[in-house]
């Protein structure tokens, strides 16, 4: 395995997050597969029970287990991991209080749903420990089973609250295999190992929201990672051009000449008007995504920026999202 510089050096947990409809599921798998290239070793967790992780990789669902989803280039492995709340805490009071049968039992009763539902900090510390689990597990030579951990995290409105676990659990246990367990976790999440990046779109409301996120976030004294923007539109008009359809100053006559060129005489005034309708909604939104970016600027911290797929997403382009993100140093 080459050696290659990146912006995140010595991390090997690294948290995706955004608003819903960002796209964060998708930037998570890409930045799997980028940190997955010359050889590497890398595990895409999921939490959130969507299966988004199998259909982006056109898999069946992915049972409770960690299943080879993709190779990336030059021989690496992504490995993929749907949490499932109900068999991790079977597991977890296996691990911990060696009560196997007894959670199944549980779950047979509907207790599980019950316990995470009134104490939603134990759900967050079993899923968070899932990840920081796999981030610290080794081999027998002492070597790391993965080079690194994506997790495919909760909405940016959640974020600080579902990885700030020793708070959540402060008022369900003080001492004990829980809060020993928190602990544990905690020194993963709080370490340098550990970057949280946020997903957004040059939009105002993913904009705001990743501003905030990052806000609290870091008033917890939880690692920063990069802003990643997703689905960046490029402009279509020169600058010159732009300005003259927000304006509405365009020369239609000039248009209209071009279509009538282009052997479309017969509906050529339409067609010029919805040209003309289209350029001025055009140059609204690249105005709208140059102001978005300038509100990004001032943060610290490398922000990567990923295009809009005119094809769509497949696998194909979702190893393009990955290339992309090497390119610009986030692996």
């Amino acid at each position: 395995m080459s050696a290659r510089d990146t912006d995140w050096d010595g991390v090997r947990l690294h948290v995706v997050t955004g608003k819903g409809g960002t796209g964060k599921t998708t930037v998570a798998a890409a930045l799997a597969l980028a940190l997955a290239v010359g050889g590497r070793k890398v595990l895409l967790v999921e939490v959130e029970g969507r299966q988004g992780i199998a259909q982006l990789f056109d898999t069946p669902p992915l049972p409770y287990g960690e299943r080879r989803v993709a190779v990336a280039a030059d021989g690496g492995d992504v490995y993929a991991l749907a949490i499932d709340t109900e068999e991790a805490l079977i597991e977890y009071l296996e691990m911990f209080y060696n009560l196997k049968r007894a959670g199944k039992a549980l779950s047979k009763l509907g207790v599980v749903d019950f316990v995470t539902t009134i104490a939603p900090g134990l759900r967050d510390v079993i899923l968070t420990g899932k990840a920081s689990e796999a981030v610290r597990r080794k081999n027998k030579d002492g070597s790391y089973v993965y080079d690194a951990v994506v997790m495919d995290a909760p909405p940016t409105g959640r974020i600080t609250q579902f990885l700030n676990v020793n708070t959540e659990v402060a008022g369900l246990a003080k001492v004990g295999p829980i809060r020993n367990h928190a602990d544990v976790v905690m020194s993963v999440i709080r370490s340098p190992q550990s970057a949280v990046h946020f997903v957004t779109l040059l939009e105002e409301m993913p904009v705001q929201e990743a501003l905030d996120g990052i806000h609290h976030l870091g008033e917890s004294g939880i690692p920063i990672g990069a802003v990643i923007v997703n689905m960046e539109r490029s402009p279509v008009l020169p600058k010159g051009d732009l300005d003259a359809a927000a304006a509405g100053t365009l020369d239609l006559d000039q248009i209209t000449h071009g279509i009538k060129a282009a052997g479309l005489e017969h509906d050529a005034d339409r067609i010029t008007a919805v040209l003309a309708r289209e350029a001025a909604d055009h140059a609204r939104r690249t105005a709208l995504e140059a102001r978005e970016k300038a509100r990004l600027a001032d943060l610290d911290g490398p922000r990567y920026e990923l295009p809009l797929l005119g094809d769509g997403m497949d696998l194909a382009g979702l190893y393009d999202l990955a290339q992309s993100l090497r390119n610009q140093g986030a692996a």
